[in-house]
C-alpha cells in the first residue's frame, strides 16, 4: 500500500464520523444550491476537513472538490472528492451515501477510496494492487450473458429493452450499485445522467482493479465525461449499445 493510499483510507477515517454525527438528526440543515441539488452541513464540514489535511500533508497537491471547488496544483496531481455521494439519501435518513476519495495523477486516476459508514463499507483500490471492500479481495462476475445478469439503471435512464431481458432489474443508485459491480453481485450498472468527475473518479479505478470495464457513453475509459458505465467486462458493449440513445442529452457526451 502507498503512502498516498495511506493517506486517502486515513481521510475516509476522517470523514466517517463527521458525517455520522449529523446523520437522521432533526436539526440537519439542507440547503439548494444553484443547480438545484440539496447539500448539507455535513457535506461542507467533511469537505473542509479532508481539504484542510491535505493542505497540511500534500500541500502542492491540487485538490477538486464538490462544494468548495478547485485548490490548484503545483504538479501534475489532484485530489478529488465528493464528501457525500448520495446526499438525497443522507438528508432523508436513508443509508446508501459515501465519501468518495480519489487520486490523479498525470490524467490517470491512480487510487480511489468509497467509505459508506451508515452501511459499515469501504471499498478501495490502487492501479496495479487489485480492488478491496473491507479489507477482503473483490473480482467482477463472468456472467456472459445478458438473460443472467443483474443490472443497475437510473429510474430516468433506463433502457427498457435490457431492463425486460436482464434476469433481474434495480436501481440501487449513486455509487452502491458501482460498487456492487466491482463485488460482482451486479453485473453491470449506469448512471447516464447528471454526474460529474468527483461521482465517478474513485469508481472508475476500483471497477477496473476488480476486473471490470468503466466508460461514458461513447465507451472512453474517463470519469469526466459526463455519465459512468461498469459492467464484468463481458457485458459492456451491450450495455453501450442500449443506453446509445442518451448519448447527446448528457453533458460533455
Amino acid at each position: 500500500m502507498s503512502q498516498d493510499l495511506e493517506l486517502a483510507l486515513e481521510l475516509a477515517d476522517l470523514a466517517d464520523p463527521l458525517a455520522l454525527a449529523r446523520f437522521r438528526e432533526r436539526d440537519l440543515v439542507v440547503e439548494t444550491k444553484a443547480d438545484l441539488t440539496p447539500v448539507t452541513e455535513a457535506d461542507r464540514a467533511v469537505e473542509e476537513a479532508i481539504a484542510g489535511r491535505l493542505a497540511r500533508d500534500r500541500p502542492a497537491d491540487g485538490v477538486l472538490g464538490e462544494e468548495h471547488g478547485v485548490r490548484a496544483a503545483d504538479g501534475n496531481r489532484r485530489w478529488i472528492v465528493d464528501p457525500i455521494d448520495g446526499t438525497r439519501n443522507y438528508a432523508r435518513g436513508i443509508p446508501v451515501w459515501a465519501t468518495l476519495i480519489a487520486l490523479e495523477e498525470e490524467g490517470e486516476i491512480r487510487l480511489g477510496v468509497v467509505s459508506a459508514p451508515a452501511l459499515d463499507r469501504r471499498w478501495w483500490a490502487e492501479r496495479g494492487s487489485r480492488a478491496f471492500a473491507n479489507g477482503d479481495p473483490v473480482h467482477v462476475s463472468s456472467v456472459e450473458r445478458i438473460e443472467d445478469a443483474v443490472l443497475c439503471f437510473q429510474l430516468e435512464a433506463a433502457p427498457a429493452a435490457l431492463v425486460e431481458r436482464c434476469w433481474h432489474a434495480r436501481s440501487f443508485g449513486d455509487f452502491w450499485a458501482h460498487m456492487l459491480v466491482a463485488e460482482g453481485a451486479v453485473d453491470g450498472a449506469a448512471d447516464a445522467v447528471g454526474v460529474s468527475v468527483w461521482d465517478m473518479a474513485a469508481v472508475q479505478v476500483i471497477v477496473e482493479e476488480a476486473g471490470g470495464r468503466f466508460s461514458d457513453l461513447a465507451g472512453a475509459a474517463r470519469a469526466d465525461g459526463g455519465a459512468g458505465v461498469t459492467s464484468n467486462g463481458l457485458l459492456h458493449e451491450e450495455l453501450l449499445d442500449a443506453l446509445g440513445s442518451i448519448r447527446g442529452q448528457t453533458p460533455g457526451v
